[in-house]
């Protein structure tokens, strides 16, 4: 068997070219075949789901020494607590069954009909139980246009800022799969002129284009994970709309941070692409200035080459690119916020999701964010029906998508979606 995986070797399954799934990807998901079918793990391959709880109890999946029932579960929490390197052994063994020159599914009629199914008939679902959800606020431009809008360029960025990966807490049990429709979320907000505040539905509903890992084990409350060992606990990786009430944030936020604000709701993209799978993509991240303190300097100072784009579609229009970014932008690296976050023995759990915070670049074109793109309002975007939009009304549709593109090989993440119905009428 061979040790490492060649991403030039093609699959006997069909995969278009311009496929986010090439057999080099198999990302890892969770679906249910039918409407009454059981939950159940799956890779992507091509425009199909390979079902791996079917492969691991045909006994293809043996050499892993997996326990009973790996892939039979309703999350990947599971297969992700497994030591790294018996992980790698399963997508090895995986890409192996899918090979052109491999028979053993190819030329079984009657297994593969039970295995391989057209992705176009699933239904996908939470990948993993998220016990706890962080989100960060690691792109350097993004904290500059923020701070610049709200304090002046003479203070965009907090004294902390250059210093520690800033972040808060999340709330886990409103992450949701791509493809959920989001409520426009009601609470508090207070008018320019106003004494009191009001409530009723947000007004300034917004997006946040960013990128999430997955945690992978466990780290014993009181053991920090040091930055060089990170690497070891990341899973994957998933695109992240997280949504923003700007209005509501805008109140609520001094002292203790966003709260209504954030909690409403926090799309991903159904599948995870490893770790193992974006190393070809790897590349040096933004050099940091001053230097962080010893326990956030990284020996392989390592991000990712991933590009990233955002598409706004109004109701019966047509869909219109607002954004093109890139991951590699960010200053501050996952391994960094994963060291930071555990540097006081915070205990990390399997599934635990880290998000990036907004990933922006350096010109309007590559901001991620509609407080940016339209600079509070000020310059709103012009959609090809002709509508306008300064933040998100009812009806809109947020696509976000991720790929990475080097030396010919193409994959992607595919895209995490969701459109805004309106607030509930009783608390209008």
């Amino acid at each position: 068997m061979p040790t490492a995986i060649d991403p030039k070797v093609p699959s006997f399954v069909p995969v278009p070219a311009a496929s986010h799934f090439p057999l080099y990807n198999l990302p890892y998901g969770i679906f249910s075949p039918a409407p009454t079918a059981s939950l159940r793990a799956g890779v992507r391959i091509g425009d199909h789901v390979l079902d791996l709880s079917v492969i691991e109890d045909c006994g293809l999946l043996a050499a892993a020494g997996l326990p009973p029932g790996t892939f039979d579960q309703p999350w990947l929490n599971r297969f992700m607590e497994l030591p790294a390197e018996q992980r790698r052994l399963v997508r090895l063994l995986i890409h192996g069954l899918l090979r052109e020159d491999e028979p053993t599914l190819r030329d079984d009629a009657t297994l593969r009909a039970r295995s391989l199914l057209p992705a176009s008939s699933v239904t996908m679902h939470m990948p993993v139980m998220i016990r706890d959800y962080t989100d960060f606020y690691s792109s350097r431009e993004h904290a500059t246009n923020v701070g610049i809008m709200f304090r002046g360029k003479e203070n965009a960025l907090m004294p902390n800022w250059l210093h520690l990966p800033v972040g808060y807490h999340g709330r886990a049990s409103s992450v949701v799969v791509s493809g959920t429709d989001i409520v426009r979320p009601c609470g508090q907000t207070i008018a320019p002129d106003a004494a009191t505040p009001s409530f009723g539905p947000s007004r300034l509903l917004d997006i946040e284009l960013e990128m999430g890992f997955l945690v992978a084990g466990s780290n014993e409350l009181g053991t920090p994970v040091s930055v060089d060992e990170a690497w070891d606990r990341i899973f994957g990786m998933v695109v992240v709309n997280d949504w923003s009430a700007r209005d509501i944030q805008k109140w609520e936020y001094q002292p203790l941070g966003p709260f209504n604000a954030k909690n409403f709701a926090t799309s991903i993209s159904p599948w995870i692409v490893t770790i193992d799978a974006l190393m070809p993509f790897a590349c040096e991240a933004p050099a940091q200035d001053p230097e962080p303190l010893p326990y956030l300097r990284e020996q392989d100072r390592r991000t990712f080459d991933i590009t990233l784009s955002i598409d706004l579609q109004a109701e019966d229009d047509e869909p219109l690119t607002i954004c093109r970014s890139n991951f590699k932008h960010l200053y501050w690296t996952m391994a960094q916020q994963l060291a930071h976050h555990t540097c006081t023995g915070c205990n990390l759990g399997t599934g635990d999701l880290l998000a990036s915070g907004t990933i922006s670049g350096p010109d309007k074109g590559s901001y991620g964010s509609l407080l940016e793109i339209t600079w509070r309002g000020t310059e709103p975007v012009t959609l090809p029906g002709g509508g306008i939009r300064k933040f998100l009304a009812d009806g809109d549709r947020v696509t976000m998508s991720g790929v990475c593109e080097k030396d010919g090989l193409h994959l992607g993440f595919g895209e995490v979606t969701g459109r805004i119905l309106p607030a509930h009428k009783d608390l209008q």
